[in-house]
């Protein structure tokens, strides 16, 4: 139970990671504040989550408002006690092209959420740690790190938004290092959940071979041959969260079956 007794807030509940950094963090001791902007789906996960509504609560939120960035620090404090972790799920992911097909709105849209978004939050729940201290872990890609190869798309504004986010933890790290706040990230490779799934499906059937042939393309560069769950990153964000990891800021944990080894 690394988490017991904290509060920990995940900010982009959908389907797939955010879902499964909620549960885990429930299942190893924390209160939990889930965050997103649809409300509807916060509540359902909410419910199956924790029935009795004791150690999960729920608040819609746009991360590219810095009134509701606020407002969702106040509400974590109010509601399960003073955060002490929080998880920056929240991403726009589903841009898709390449430096000559990809549309100047399409990189602001794409940096105002995954970017500029991610660090309003930040600031906020850092506003509420101040003195005690506390986790910030961010979500990167391991395609800003190793575009990826064919037949995945290119993600040029994506891509390039979870660099500049990298980027960005690095001088948070060191500046709220002082207050005791550390700020880390885990870069996952493909996640095998909802949306890696629906895309694997797609290819498929675009392409006319099996489910198996697409799956053994994405496998075929990764040292240990099977695509990380989202499971099995969100036990990574856990760790990060925990005191186990008290000293580790400034870093990236990469959760990639060994594809990438810089």
């Amino acid at each position: 139970m690394i988490l017991e007794g904290k509060t920990v807030t995940v900010v982009g509940v959908g389907d797939g990671l955010g879902s499964e950094v909620a549960r885990l963090a429930l299942r190893d001791g924390a209160r939990v504040m889930l965050a997103a902007r649809t409300p509807e789906r916060l509540e359902r996960t909410a419910q199956a989550l924790d029935p009795s509504g004791e150690r999960v609560a729920w608040q819609a939120t746009d991360i590219t408002d810095p009134a509701q960035c606020a407002a969702l620090a106040r509400a974590t404090a109010e509601r399960l006690g003073p955060p002490d972790a929080l998880a920056c799920v929240a991403a726009l992911d589903a841009s898709f092209g390449d430096l000559r097909s990809t549309a100047a709105e399409e990189w602001r849209r794409t940096h105002e959420i995954n970017v500029i978004g991610t660090t309003q939050v930040v600031r906020a729940f850092a506003d509420q740690m101040g003195g005690r201290g506390g986790a910030v872990v961010l979500i990167g890609s391991q395609s800003s790190l190793l575009p990826p190869r064919p037949p995945a798309g290119a993600q040029i504004a994506y891509a390039s938004s979870k660099g500049a986010l990298l980027t960005a933890m690095y001088c948070m790290a060191r500046e709220l290092g002082p207050e005791h706040i550390r700020v880390n990230t885990v870069v996952p490779t493909w996640m095998w959940g909802p949306p890696v799934e629906g895309y694997v499906k797609a290819q498929a059937g675009e392409r006319g071979v099996s489910i198996e042939t697409v799956l053994a393309e994405i496998l075929q560069p990764m040292a240990i041959k099977e695509m990380p769950a989202d499971e099995d990153v969100a036990e990574a964000v856990v760790f990060l969260c925990s005191d186990r990891a008290r000293t580790i800021t400034g870093q990236t944990l990469l959760v990639n079956s060994g594809e990438h080894m810089p």
